[in-house]
């Protein structure tokens, strides 16, 4: 039985009493404020067919998510997502750019949990704005042609922006979540799992088995009730390389350990490597080094690497927050410069290009 509440601690009563709750709009309420139109889901379904191409070895090109660590700023998100759009359009043939359009972001302990969260970035945490704002840039980035991908961090998050997205990341600490397994399962989409914080696979190897199977489980309707909800099951997931706590898993060895844990769960070895965080060292100045080993073994035969991964803004770095924050600039992890990745998938599609060309000219 539990004890009434004159005879809780003092700090326990005030806790209890600081509880609030404020309605958000459901997200059936927030898609028809921002519906999709025609012309649009059947851009995502398309995209969607794309990636599940590439994952299944029809579509031989690289598929490339890229784009800042998160999004803070509306403005500076859309002039990054016009130069990935223009880019796209001339490497199209070679690999499939993603945008990554990050609007949650998992905290350790606290800190900034991403653009739905907090908008204003002043701690007001005006959610209900956050989530419109969110939409909004993901539409707009719709209408410059790219996929957008995100990380699902919060399960009921997830059913405002899931009509838009053409590939989503489960992190490397939801990996192991059965909420997230149970969400994934349901998602009518590419999702790649990240390996844990400890680099092994065999969780991620768990989490894509778990979501391959339909799932009866708690959850939220989109008019916002509780309920329950049925899912099929998820056939296109993979596997994301991001390190570990002993440090980096792109190298052929790692890449060999992975297709054998794969393999031994009877999991296709499509493989993506995260080309930041521990793979990095966390310095993202050396993201090209790791790009450039990952295609150099790519262009070699390894047919199991699928995609990379790259934490990409207008400017190099990153910053804390701040009443005066530089524009283009992350305000969470450090990111590669816009020029410097453009340099860097252009170089990788040209020599994409000449192995195409030279396969060709050899049938």
């Amino acid at each position: 039985m539990n004890a009434p509440t004159s005879a809780l601690p003092n700090a326990a009563r005030t806790a209890t009493a600081t509880v609030l709750t404020q309605r958000l709009p459901s997200s059936s309420e927030l898609k028809q404020q921002l519906p999709l139109n025609a012309d649009l889901r059947l851009l995502v379904s398309r995209q969607r067919h794309a990636i599940r191409s590439i994952l299944n070895g029809e579509d031989q090109r690289l598929l490339v998510v890229v784009g800042p660590c998160s999004i803070h700023d509306p403005i500076s998100a859309l002039e990054y997502a016009s130069h990935l759009a223009a880019l796209s359009h001339d490497l199209g043939d070679d690999m499939l750019l993603v945008m990554r359009a990050y609007v949650e972001k998992p905290r350790t302990t606290i800190g900034w949990k991403g653009l739905a969260y907090d908008p204003h970035l002043d701690g007001s945490d005006d959610m209900a704005h956050g989530l419109t704002l969110s939409r909004e840039l993901m539409i707009e980035m719709l209408r410059m042609g790219l996929p957008i991908s995100t990380e699902l961090l919060q399960p009921m998050a997830a059913g405002y922006f899931d009509d838009l997205l053409g590939w989503v990341a489960i992190g490397a600490r939801t990996t192991e979540s059965q909420i997230h397994r149970e969400m994934a399962s349901g998602l009518d989409l590419p999702v790649g799992f990240k390996n844990g914080t400890d680099g092994g696979v065999a969780i991620a190897c768990d989490a894509m088995r778990s979501a391959a199977h339909g799932h009866r489980h708690f959850g939220v309707d989109s008019q916002g009730h509780p309920a329950i909800i049925m899912t099929p099951g998820n056939p296109d997931t993979h596997l994301v390389l991001r390190g570990g706590h002993s440090g980096p898993n792109y190298d052929r060895d790692s890449l060999a350990k992975a297709r054998a844990g794969l393999e031994k769960n009877a999991i296709p070895a499509r493989l993506m490597v995260d080309c930041s965080h521990a793979n990095s060292g966390k310095d993202p100045l050396r993201q090209p080094d790791v790009f450039n080993d990952v295609l150099k073994q790519r262009l070699e035969g390894d047919r199991s690497l699928i995609g990379v991964m790259l934490e990409s803004h207008l400017f190099q770095g990153c910053q804390p927050l701040s009443s005066n924050l530089r524009y283009g600039v992350s305000v969470t992890d450090g990111c590669l410069g816009w020029e410097a990745t453009e340099q860097l998938l252009r170089n990788a599609a040209s020599q994409l290009q000449q192995q195409r060309r030279s396969a060709k000219a050899t049938h």
